[in-house]
């Protein structure tokens, strides 16, 4: 198991924007992926899953991935939050 804690860094945090881009990047890998908050564990690969952490500018959520491409996976999704989803 992957996992990598980051944080929320964009203005309007993880709405559906930000999402999308999660999800279209995990749907692209083998590997089974989950993002943390909290105590709450969603599937990485699901838009409402995603969506439903709601989580703010700030936050801190930990990226998780096992399987072929975890590493890669992980790592992408997290340069992702570094640069704000490209959003700003």
């Amino acid at each position: 198991m992957i996992s990598k804690e980051v944080t929320v860094l964009n203005l309007l945090g993880l709405h559906a924007r930000p999402a999308a881009r999660i999800v279209k990047v995990a749907a692209q890998s083998k590997a089974r992926f989950w993002i943390v908050k909290e105590e709450e564990r969603i599937n990485g690969k699901s838009i409402m899953g995603v969506m439903m952490l709601a989580a703010a500018k700030g936050c801190k959520v930990t990226l998780e991935a096992e399987g072929e491409g975890a590493e890669e996976l992980v790592e992408t999704v997290a340069d992702l939050f570094a640069n704000k989803f490209y959003e700003e």
